[in-house]
């Protein structure tokens, strides 16, 4: 089998493919919603910034299914059935 050259467009798909592209997304997009909910004007930025590390690690930890979920649909889709 040759070998795969390292492409910019492999990269990109690579990427795009990876659950944990789409679990990072999802915990970030989590913490972005809910952060603003859970403050109070009495936090400081360290405990600001704690509370939105947290709500992203635990939205990262909820996201394995979805994130599996799209990753595998994107593959089907953009590749219908081929294998990379």
């Amino acid at each position: 089998m040759p070998k795969r050259s390292i492409t910019p467009a492999y990269i990109f798909f690579f990427i795009l493919f990876w659950p944990d592209t789409w679990r990072i997304a999802i915990g970030l997009t989590a913490a972005g919603l809910l952060s603003p909910l859970i403050l109070t004007p009495d936090l400081g930025e360290f405990g600001k910034g704690m509370i939105f590390f947290m709500l992203a690690c635990m939205g990262y930890a909820a996201a394995a299914l979805p994130a599996r979920a799209i990753s595998r649909f994107l593959q089907k889709w953009i590749l219908k059935g081929r294998r990379i």
